[in-house]
């Protein structure tokens, strides 16, 4: 009796890895290229039969309620708001090619130029003398223009190599003030790494390193493909909010247990089919119970708010999972509601403190910067003790700095030389 209860529970066990082995790779895939997550399950495996889930009109599919609160003049408006098309690079950046950052004509000529010479890495490789001399500048005035590219979204963008990229992207990051001069040498250095190990912040150098973007422009290398919302979020005829899988676009899995052919690889075969069941099945397990979560947590910005504070740790000690699990988890997942269609990721904003979240901070220091002075800009020491005096919490300048950057707002003495041209 014992041995057979040892023999279920290595039968148990052995479905259960075969589940989240091949669960881990599909959840972590985008609604739209599930398909190509699971070839590799399935391609050679003669038992399954695989339908797409993109064979209706993406209409059919959305809710009533969705559409009749999508904010759009027109029928077609509105299912085009609710269909993602992945904008291109080029796309983000000429939507940023103005002020503050570009205030003036010349200033926005050579930011076009600067981005109409990227390669297909986001690396600038233009023949800036030329550009140069057809305008009667001097190449600083030139650099000058382009360094701004530090403060443009994908942070790391323009720059004429990885070092530069990385020293870019090193201003918005969250590194401290003591390891930041080990970082810029480091980065300098990165063939010689290594030699910085012993270095009091070389750990922290390092973990911040990792998160750096390489290439520049990883992200917008992908398709542009559509991509399709993985959850439906919306007030139901009674008024209460309702979380909907958009299952009708996964792809269904047809298994021939009937099989001709009576044999142990076909036997097997059969087993690995229903163990790529569960694992879509856990995938929309996860997805939905994610996105009661969010509701949990974010019924404001459902009923017309803002978006409270939600660390991805909160969601991980939920499911027993790490945070970075979890953040490959939502990644490139969307939710589509009556405000529109938005990245999972989007509801998870880093707390301040279990009140404040950082966008509630940076909300706050638009606020700042647009009633300041114009004669004299609030310098980052001034905007850190009013955020810290609103929001009762303790931060650093550098924090400020982050921030400011992130929402493409130059620094006091550029804003008054700014304000004066103006």
């Amino acid at each position: 009796m014992a041995a057979l209860r040892q023999t279920q529970s290595v039968e148990t066990k052995h479905k259960l890895s075969n589940t989240l082995r091949n669960w881990l790779p599909i959840l972590h895939s985008s609604l739209s290229d599930l398909g190509d997550a699971m070839a590799p399950f399935i391609e050679a495996n003669p038992v399954v039969e695989v339908a797409s889930g993109y064979e209706e009109e993406f209409e059919k599919k959305i809710p009533k309620k969705i559409i009749s609160g999508a904010v759009s003049n027109s029928r077609t408006e509105q299912i085009e708001a609710l269909t993602i098309q992945n904008r291109s690079l080029y796309d983000i950046l000429d939507e940023q090619i103005g002020k503050p950052l570009f205030p003036t004509p010349l200033s926005q000529e050579i930011a076009s130029f600067v981005v109409s010479n990227l390669d297909e890495n986001g690396y600038y490789e233009g023949q800036s003398e030329e550009f140069c001399q057809k305008h009667k500048i001097s190449i600083e005035e030139f650099e000058k223009v382009r360094a701004r590219f530090a403060h443009v979204e994908p942070v790391g963008i323009a720059a004429v190599d990885l070092a530069e990229s990385f020293i870019f992207q090193l201003e918005s990051s969250d590194i401290s003030d003591e390891a930041y001069g080990l970082a810029v040498q480091v980065i300098n250095d990165l063939p010689g790494i290594h030699a910085y190990s012993d270095e009091k912040n070389f750990s922290e150098v390092m973990r911040v390193l990792g998160t750096f973007k390489n290439p520049p422009s990883i992200e917008y290398q992908e398709d542009s493909s559509q991509i399709v919302p993985d959850l439906m979020i919306y007030f139901n005829d009674e008024d209460s909010i309702e979380v909907k899988l958009n299952d009708a676009y996964y792809p269904s899995i047809n298994i021939d247990t009937n099989y001709a052919v009576e044999h142990e690889f076909i036997s097997q075969k059969i087993k690995e089919a229903k163990s790529l069941v569960d694992a879509l099945d856990m995938r929309k397990a996860t997805l939905y119970k994610v996105g009661l979560m969010i509701v949990e947590y974010q019924y404001a910005f459902f009923t017309g708010g803002a978006i409270m504070p939600l660390t991805l740790k909160t969601l991980a000690d939920e499911f027993g999972h790490n945070p970075s699990t979890i953040s490959r988890a939502i990644a490139n997942k969307y939710i589509a509601c009556d405000r529109g269609v938005f990245a999972m990721k989007d509801f998870f904003t880093t707390a301040i403190d279990e009140d404040v979240s950082n966008a509630a901070i940076k909300e706050f220091l638009i606020g700042l910067v647009k009633q300041e002075s114009r004669l004299k800009p609030l310098s980052d020491m001034k905007l850190l003790d009013l955020i810290q005096e609103k929001f009762k919490v303790k931060m650093v300048r550098r924090t400020i700095a982050k921030y400011r950057k992130q929402l493409n707002i130059a620094g006091s003495s550029e804003r008054k030389k700014l304000y004066h041209l103006h």
